[in-house]
């Protein structure tokens, strides 16, 4: 038994994602939106989750990131993450199977289908929040309303360069900030700067190039308190990766408990 992120509507609000995250006893991830609803979405809310950012791709392939967990606050790593993407029983992109982490830090995600939109950008904003959870005691449902409002109303859009592969490549970079203006930040201030910055390609595969994170220090040329930083690290036949883990995820909320 999966459990499946669905989207619901409320007016002409968009229920996915950073828009609002819902989890259903269910077997799949559906990412469906109405076109009469597309112009109602913000360039980012439409870059981030209603670009069909898989359409390049020819599964069976698996998508590699490489993680890191910098700064002074608590104890630092390297890590990866792969999607293992096969085709639908229709033969459509895609089925989802992800591996997050390794080891002891491995994080149970569920196995998704999905036809637009890069997975892995709601598995790593999944564990950001139940991170974000741990580290002020707050609760996971408040996190996620904070970033779909940033996604939706405060996010900024700019163009620049990065390399891949030895190349330069075009990026869009979508910036948010989503407890700055928060009125409990109090309870977490020391958190409340955190920025998250989504980097988003047409020249790399699944169309993300990386998602960062950072909480700065008090001090301006101090280390960051916490960074983290999930870069593309290239694609692979789908068969490279282990078997994948049980698709449950501890701690997430039932669907009664999610509702807003």
């Amino acid at each position: 038994m999966n459990l499946a992120v669905t989207r619901s509507f409320s007016g002409t609000r968009l229920a996915l994602g950073l828009v609002a995250v819902t989890f259903t006893v269910a077997t799949s991830l559906t990412v469906v939106a109405p076109a009469s609803a597309a112009d109602d979405f913000s360039p980012a809310e439409k870059a981030l989750f209603m670009e069909n950012q898989l359409a390049k791709l020819r599964p069976p392939l698996a998508l590699h990131y490489s993680f890191r967990k910098s700064g002074s606050m608590e104890e630092n790593f390297d890590d990866k993450i792969d999607v293992a993407l096969t085709a639908q029983a229709d033969g459509s992109c895609c089925k989802a199977t992800p591996e997050f982490f390794t080891g002891a830090r491995q994080v149970r995600q569920p196995e998704v289908e999905v036809t637009q939109g890069n997975p892995v950008i709601l598995y790593f904003l999944e564990r950001d929040i139940r991170e974000m959870e741990r580290l002020t005691k707050g609760k996971s449902n408040y996190f996620r309303k904070r970033i779909r409002m940033a996604v939706f109303q405060g996010a900024t859009i700019r163009n620049l360069t990065l390399p891949y592969r030895g190349q330069p490549v075009a990026v869009r970079e979508i910036a948010i900030s989503p407890y700055v203006d928060d009125p409990m930040r109090q309870r977490y201030d020391k958190l409340a700067g955190k920025q998250y910055l989504f980097l988003m390609s047409d020249a790399v595969p699944g169309g993300l190039y990386g998602i960062r994170t950072r909480i700065g220090a008090d001090a301006a040329d101090a280390p960051p308190l916490i960074a983290e930083d999930m870069l593309i690290d290239g694609a692979a036949p789908a068969s490279a990766l282990p078997p994948p883990m049980p698709a449950l995820l501890p701690g997430l909320p039932t669907a009664s408990a999610a509702k807003r």
